[in-house]
């Protein structure tokens, strides 16, 4: 329960704090000191500190420690756990970069985000996509399309998919209920965003200059697979994901539990970290070029979005009555609930518009608003980076293989506005 009204000037500090992230890679010799993860943590220590300390003054701690302890904790280490087995799994093979190959690889991770989620999906695939476009001239175009496809729309079928509809799980819905309500919308989005890429890289394709062309074929290699026992560890995280929450362990939910039983999946997620790093050889990570620097990048600005982000939510909270005045129909809750998951975390703002849509006495939203906010929570995260979890993570990967990726705004202007809203907004008016 907030007791203290949130003022909206303490929004202030996540606005700088998406601003930092938008603008300080583009101003010159200040984008180099930002390149570093230390600095970038600096910064969120610097705009989160304050806001925790007003917010603990003004008798608000407990929304403070739970959204650090028990929303940034497990966000992470659910993250770290996807990223150290996946980064286990060395997939090495350079295959021939042409858009049918680049298509069935998005492919394959598009389906897979469903049933190992959408990071999981992300980081098994990315090094051998960028592998194998590493001969290619055009590039970026793909790896924008894959954060699209594989790290957002792919994870609509299912609560292992994506965190918000794992919340949503949680309050009551069935497993199932997406695979059964929500598979017309997964398709067609999926389909229509991987023949907008074939197209767009069939065009790219033809303007590779010849020695480009000639390089990829000279070099490309075969499949192998190493590391597989990380598939064990890949498979335990899905189930603790799956089966170590109140639902089958009353005790974490209740009210008084200890804050260890509470994060009990969180234990079992860094014993599987330490498992997957003591198993695996050296040399499978060495060949796989796995490197920490991504997913301390996403530890670092992620703890300053979600301290400067808990007054948002809090003051999001306090005027829903105000708010759920202006909603009445499903397809309005696909874009509020979809443009603010691509700015605050989604899956807090999931709940926020569950509980503004459910009836009254009841913990879920009823079937047309329930799949208009689990399509706007999932799809709507490609529309910045920070908008999910894995988009940072796939852009940090990207940039160490040697890619000038688009800056945060560049990404917005150049990809996502133009080629991913305009597919939601088909996919709302067919079917929400």
């Amino acid at each position: 329960m907030i007791e203290h009204l949130i003022p909206a000037w303490m929004l202030i500090p996540f606005a700088v704090m998406l601003l930092c992230i938008a603008i300080l890679p583009l101003i010159p010799h200040v984008g180099e000191w930002w390149e570093h993860n230390i600095h970038k943590l600096y910064v969120s220590l610097i705009l989160g500190v304050p806001v925790g300390i007003w917010l603990c003054v003004n008798g608000m701690s407990h929304e403070l420690i739970h959204q650090m302890i028990y929303d940034y904790v497990p966000f992470i280490l659910l993250l770290m756990a996807l990223f150290v087995t996946t980064g286990g799994i060395c997939i090495r093979g350079d295959l021939k970069a042409t858009p049918l190959t680049n298509t069935v690889i998005m492919a394959i991770g598009w389906v897979l985000a469903s049933f190992m989620g959408t990071t999981g999906a992300a980081m098994l695939l990315i090094r051998l996509l960028l592998e194998t476009i590493s001969q290619r001239k055009y590039k970026v175009h793909t790896v924008l399309f894959f954060i699209a496809i594989v790290a957002n729309c792919g994870g609509l079928l299912s609560p292992l998919g994506d965190p918000p509809l794992f919340l949503l799980f949680q309050k009551g819905a069935p497993f199932m209920w997406w695979m059964q309500n929500m598979l017309p919308e997964w398709f067609v989005t999926g389909a229509l965003l991987l023949a907008v890429y074939f197209v767009v890289d069939m065009y790219l394709y033809r303007k590779e200059p010849t020695v480009n062309i000639m390089a990829d074929v000279r070099e490309a290699k075969k499949l192998q697979m190493s590391g597989l026992i990380n598939i064990v560890w890949l498979l335990c995280v899905i189930c603790s994901t799956m089966f170590i929450n109140s639902t089958y362990i009353p005790a974490m939910g209740e009210h008084d539990a200890p804050w260890y039983l509470k994060l009990l999946r969180e234990w079992a997620f860094i014993l599987i970290i330490a498992l997957s790093w003591l198993t695996t050889k050296k040399k499978v990570r060495e060949d796989n070029g796995y490197s920490w620097v991504p997913i301390m990048e996403v530890a670092c600005v992620f703890l300053g979005i979600f301290a400067t982000m808990t007054p948002a939510l809090a003051f999001l909270t306090q005027h829903s009555a105000s708010i759920k005045d202006f909603l009445s129909e499903p397809w309005q809750y696909v874009y509020t609930t979809g443009l603010l998951s691509a700015f605050l975390d989604n899956a807090p703002t999931a709940m926020v518009f569950n509980a503004m849509a459910a009836p009254e006495g009841m913990q879920l939203a009823t079937d047309p608003f329930l799949k208009a906010i689990s399509m706007g929570a999932v799809f709507f995260g490609s529309l910045t980076y920070i908008g999910n979890g894995p988009n940072f993570m796939v852009k940090s990967i990207a940039e160490q293989s040697g890619i000038d990726m688009p800056s945060f705004f560049g990404y917005m202007i150049k990809f996502s506005l133009i080629v991913c809203l305009p597919i939601y907004v088909i996919v709302q008016l067919l079917f929400i």
